[in-house]
């Protein structure tokens, strides 16, 4: 069947010229904006010719907003648009493995990308589009339409016209948001009809499941990346051996911090690279500069911008980086992938744990130096997230992690204080104030390890803090800052191998708070004994509210099994009080070892993860549940109280066993009895007779 698309193109202009309403063919220009965003993004085959939308638009409404809108029409049958299995809108795929022509030669290795969506459907053009406009940064908002159809009258109208709308916005993090108005007919795009149109868009914002989802697949895209990029320094026979673990973490930190968009200093591009072969002046030199403005335009202090130089400058002053080879030093070759497949993913409002992310990827490859001394366990986000929850985290708050590896658990709280913020202050300077209040004062961190501090500044860098209340040093011992903050909420996974399983860090923390809440992700048998002396120390000032026995959340990268203790802070825990215990080990997410696994997700939903934890979260705060995964009746919740001797703390300790037989198990024994004879008598064994 030919391709009606010239006239599906004409069907809908003629509509636009009815509602009056100035549209823009393929070879016309809105504006140099528009126009020069198209221009120099990938065309829809991924090659450098430029994109022409079939049909544009721009619309602005009384208050100067404008909206560009971008419209691409196709004229087959099932080419309206291309839905992923993940249920996306799917733009480019790479191809997993080669692909061969007729004579034999190759047309496509593993790996190319694959623009056969964007060519071959409507929308999926038109999103292509929309997000060349978002990349120029000359807008923050677009619509992207998809127009098909496949069947002519006999008057040479289109019989079977079909649109489909979406809202492409920077504050929804590019996710397409469906505008089924839009759908059915154009009359919303009339001038008069704007103010009311983009209200209706103004509350096009994302759900928490659509972020949560989100947050996966950008997490997921940025590991798979990373590891692709490592697996390049693995495979050139150079890097292999002139680079330790450590040192692979440092490259990438200081790659990140050069590429990133910060004001005043503009991101390093590709271009801007030399290639000079000069001990003095070389790729390393342009890097090293870059990073020292970086650091001052966050605002990190001398001590801190000093102690990063002295851990980056060796690495990225190794000759066999910034030598070129024709023309090109392999730290430029790195750059360009890391500016093309990372900082995308980092650039965004999502929160995420970033570098944790970076250290979790170059750790299936290499071992951390020393981590079984030193318990290099990353805590996954979706559990930060549910522990500050649990330790009550508000806008108010003032939190700290005394062993804070890359930060994970600031980061989430942060998340949560700012969400909180945004929901009760709705004066804008008030609201900003307050965001930058809680990213520069109420947070702390302290990690002892070099390695792994720098990855916790550059987390808290990216989410705008400039690092100021992140302090490399002994978690026991640093009190001069932490002896200053005002802690109302403690977070922490602590090394297991420390004293009382870890407990030493979190008696001493919470001797240091006079009120609040504290979770601690722990070694659940510390709980029932192995976190003594600490743990019945901790009970004299502090009341143990729950405790949550976790599911396998390291999965491929320790065996420990855990639990979730939350205490309520300056408050003596009493012989008669409740505690709930919950046994958390369904929390519904599958998982794979990682080690064994490809490089696709490790982690998935399998069974109403959000739902559970939502659930637990609220039967720890004492709010009514929405769903019934985890009851009393059921066994998975038990509420009983606890000795003040410090050992009892671990759901089994609490479980009771009935092994009372019920006139049910009788009749269910009886009947499995029954069942076996018959079988035996259909197959002629047990003495039956054929």
């Amino acid at each position: 069947m030919a391709s009606i698309e010239e006239k599906v193109e004409e069907h809908y202009k003629k509509i636009l010229d009815e509602l009056g309403i100035r549209h823009y063919g393929k070879t016309e220009s809105i504006n140099r904006t528009i126009t020069d965003a198209l221009r120099s993004a990938d065309s829809k085959s991924g090659g450098s010719g430029n994109n022409y939308p079939d049909i544009q638009l721009l619309l602005e409404n009384k208050t100067a907003r404008r909206i560009p809108v971008m419209i691409e029409a196709k004229g087959l049958k099932n080419r309206l648009e291309k839905i992923s299995k993940s249920g996306q809108i799917e733009l480019i795929t790479y191809y997993e493995k080669d692909s061969k022509r007729k004579d034999g030669t190759i047309q496509h290795h593993a790996g190319d990308a694959n623009y056969s969506s964007i060519m071959n459907y409507a929308v999926n053009g038109a999103v292509h589009y929309a997000n060349a406009i978002l990349d120029s940064r000359g807008y923050t908002e677009v619509i992207a339409i998809g127009i098909n159809g496949t069947q002519m009258n006999a008057d040479g109208s289109v019989q079977d016209a079909e649109c489909r709308a979406y809202y492409i916005s920077e504050k929804n993090n590019r996710v397409p948001k469906h505008i089924p108005e839009l759908d059915k007919g154009w009359s919303l795009l009339k001038a008069d009809n704007l103010d009311r149109f983009f209200a209706m868009l103004d509350k096009m914002t994302l759900t928490e499941k659509e972020l949560e989802d989100l947050r996966q697949r950008t997490e997921t895209a940025l590991e798979t990346k990373i590891k692709s990029i490592h697996q390049s320094l693995y495979d050139n026979p150079k890097l292999r051996t002139a680079l330790t673990t450590n040192e692979k973490l440092y490259l990438f930190c200081g790659l990140i911090m050069v590429g990133l968009t910060t004001k005043g200093v503009a991101p390093l591009d590709v271009n801007q690279f030399t290639g000079n072969d000069d001990q003095e002046d070389n790729d390393s030199t342009i890097i090293i500069t870059r990073i020292r403005s970086f650091l001052k335009k966050k605002k990190c202090g001398d001590d801190k911008i000093r102690m990063i130089l002295d851990l980056l400058q060796p690495v990225f002053k190794k000759e066999t980086l910034w030598r070129p080879v024709n023309g090109e030093s392999i730290l430029k070759s790195l750059f360009k992938q890391v500016k093309q497949d990372i900082i995308p993913c980092l650039e965004s409002n999502l929160h995420l744990d970033f570098t944790g992310k970076i250290l979790n990827s170059l750790g299936d490859w290499v071992h951390i130096e020393n981590d079984r001394e030193n318990d290099v366990v990353l805590t996954p986000r979706y559990v930060t997230t549910l522990m500050a929850k649990l330790a009550r985290t508000n806008m108010d708050s003032f939190v700290w992690d005394r062993a804070m590896g890359s930060a994970g658990f600031l980061v989430s709280a942060m998340d949560i204080m700012i969400k909180d913020a945004q929901a009760k202050i709705h004066d804008q300077k008030e609201l900003e104030k307050k965001i930058t209040n809680i990213k520069e004062h109420q947070l702390l961190g302290v990690e002892i390890l070099g390695n792994i501090y720098i990855l916790a500044v550059l987390n808290m860098i990216l989410m705008g803090d400039g690092s100021s209340n992140i302090y490399n040093g002994d978690g026991h011992d640093y009190n001069n800052e932490t002896g200053k903050f005002p802690a109302t909420v403690f977070l922490l996974n602590p090394p297991y191998s420390a004293d009382g399983k870890g407990f030493n860090f979190v008696q001493e923390a919470l001797e240091k708070m006079t009120s609040g809440y504290a979770c601690v992700l722990i070694q659940e048998n510390a709980g029932s004994g192995n976190g003594l002396p600490y743990t019945k120390k901790i009970l004299e000032k502090n009341t143990l509210c729950a405790s949550v026995h976790m599911s396998d959340i390291f999965c491929g990268k320790s065996s420990v099994q855990t639990a979730i203790y939350v205490f309520q802070v300056a408050r003596p825990h009493e012989v008669d009080d409740m505690v709930i215990f919950i046994d958390f080990s369904n929390d519904g997410y599958a998982r794979q070892n990682r080690k064994k696994s490809s490089q696709e997700v490790n982690l998935r939903d399998a069974d109403h993860a959000a739902e559970r934890y939502a659930e637990v979260e609220a039967i720890v705060l004492g709010k009514k549940p929405r769903t019934q995964y985890y009851t009393e009746e059921n066994g998975l919740v038990i509420r009983d109280t606890v000795s003040l001797n410090g050992n009892d703390w671990t759901f089994a300790q609490h479980k009771v066993i009935d092994t009372m037989p019920t006139e049910e198990d009788f009749r269910k024994t009886v009947a499995d009895y029954l069942a076996w004879k018959v079988s035996q008598a259909i197959k002629g064994d047990g003495g039956y007779g054929v």
